[in-house]
């Protein structure tokens, strides 16, 4: 990263784009020229494409042109950089004349190639600068923003629209959370690669994206963080705006070398790191599954105003293991108040748990599930419940519907029933916790093991995350709670 971050409208090149130029388009359907002209276009991109190729061949219905000079001007801000390195610097020369104000080169063979390719990277950084060109890249996989249907990268997928952005060193690691996306149906608002983040780094994009209105958390993988000082300044101030989740590699002397092997990056001490993100109030993850899910909590879930958690389970079992995963938290397993005990007592036999995990025991009536969870959230001496065992009754009826008695015996009226139940379960998750302002987080191993029953799939319709496990439901929680904890000691109003 060199000088001042890009201005406001670069960025906007950058992600909301009036056209895009793909240099260096390609007939052959393995090339990244091919892919990622294909991409654009698969994804409903609506602004102007145009396409370059040296031999003018048409690809996917473009007509291309043999020189960026044939372009028309105006047309489009963005250019999609596929060609070999040595062309690259005639190429955004070209460009600019044709008043494209951002460039996303995947070309590789810079910084992360050795001397010859850090000088090459110095020399591709000056010409854009004196362009007034954002560069983003070099070595990147690309540049995904669902506002605009824009999905310029050399990787599937293209996400569900949402709300989390995304920053990162490892364009792998961009494709990672996308997919986490798509199988969550948690979205995604933008992601962009940094590849060898020459000119325009990891927290550039960051403070971009605390200024934007689509997005309402940054989702971030580095690896090197070559000015300490620097960096954390920019990710406190995007901190302060908007929840930042952040996952790093090079944690350790392996990582570190694999590292400076992958993006030419120098990883920094990981324990520093990690006390100046607490300082910083950015939310620390331990690994990529860990960090989409909190992003997905922050996007899905309000804040808690404390750390007093209720947890509600259909079986005992799930209950035991949640409060152990709660007691090794910052979070505290709330005590039932009387007369919440007495409520719940109305609603449930003699047999339930008689306290906080609030075990049902089996007990369960047509309505009583979300009767139950609607007095546990409404008691004002709570502040965040995780229900357990959603789905239960449509595994039951999955088995009957595949089984060979089924419709008969009566089979067709109670399958209906229990996928009606669940999908009810789930729709009251949201639903209360939209009236209370209180999380309410869902957990099943039914998520990854059956995501088709209705108890998760109603729960990713709502727009939010099932959890595959108590456990993980835990550690989002926390992550909630650290993040209201941080506000609340700086004198900042919970949103």
């Amino acid at each position: 990263m060199r000088g001042e971050p890009p201005a406001p409208e670069q960025f906007r090149a950058l992600f909301d784009p009036k056209g895009v130029v793909v240099a260096g388009a390609s007939t052959h359907p393995g090339k990244f020229g091919f892919v990622s002209l294909h991409n654009l276009l698969a994804a409903g991109y609506r602004g102007d494409v145009f396409a370059t190729n040296r031999d003018g061949a048409d690809v996917l219905g473009v007509a291309t042109v043999g020189s960026i000079e044939d372009l028309p001007a105006g047309r489009a801000d963005l250019v999609f950089v596929c060609t070999p390195a040595a062309a690259n610097l005639d190429v955004l020369r070209a460009c600019a004349a044709k008043g494209v104000r951002a460039a996303f080169v995947t070309s590789a063979g810079y910084g992360e190639a050795g001397e010859e390719g850090r000088r090459a990277e110095q020399e591709l950084v000056a010409v854009a600068d004196d362009l007034g060109m954002l560069l983003a890249g070099p070595n990147g996989q690309g540049v995904v923003s669902t506002p605009a249907r824009l999905c310029a990268q050399i990787v599937a997928p293209y996400p569900p629209p949402g709300r989390i952005a995304v920053a990162s060193q490892s364009g792998n690691f961009v494709s990672s959370f996308l997919n986490y996306a798509v199988q969550t149906g948690v979205g995604i608002s933008r992601a962009v690669s940094a590849g060898n983040a020459a000119a325009v780094g990891v927290p550039d994009y960051l403070g971009w994206y605390a200024d934007d209105p689509e997005t309402a958390v940054g989702l971030a993988y580095v690896e090197g963080v070559p000015d300490g000082r620097a960096f954390f300044e920019q990710v406190r101030a995007a901190a302060a705006a908007k929840p930042l989740v952040l996952v790093k590699g090079g944690a350790t002397a392996g990582g570190q070398r694999a590292a400076a092997s992958h993006t030419g990056s120098l990883a920094a001490d990981d324990k520093v790191f990690d006390g100046a993100c607490r300082q910083a109030g950015v939310t620390r993850a331990a690994t990529v599954e860990e960090a989409f899910e909190a992003a997905a909590t922050f996007a899905t879930q309000p804040l808690p105003r404390g750390p007093r958690t209720v947890v509600m389970t259909t079986a005992g079992g799930w209950g035991v293991v949640t409060a152990d995963a709660i007691g090794a938290s910052s979070l505290e397993l709330a005590p039932l108040p009387d007369d919440l005990r007495t409520a719940i007592d109305a609603k449930l036999p003699p047999r339930w748990s008689g306290g906080n995990p609030v075990d049902l025991a089996g007990g369960e009536t047509r309505d009583t599930i979300p009767e139950v969870l609607e007095l546990i959230a409404g008691c004002p001496e709570v502040d965040a419940v995780l229900q357990l065992g959603l789905g239960i009754q449509s595994n039951q009826a999955r088995m009957m519907r595949a089984g060979p008695f089924y419709p008969d015996h009566g089979l067709d009226r109670i399958v209906a029933y229990h996928e009606r139940q669940d999908a009810r379960f789930a729709e009251a998750a949201a639903d209360i916790s939209d009236r209370t302002g209180k999380p309410i987080l869902v957990a099943t191993e039914l998520a990854v093991a059956d995501p088709a029953n209705p108890g998760p799939a109603t729960v990713r319709a709502t727009g939010r995350l099932c959890y595959a496990s108590a456990d993980r439901a835990v550690t989002a929680l926390e992550h909630l709670w650290r993040r209201a904890r941080h506000l609340q000691r700086r004198g900042r109003p919970l949103p």
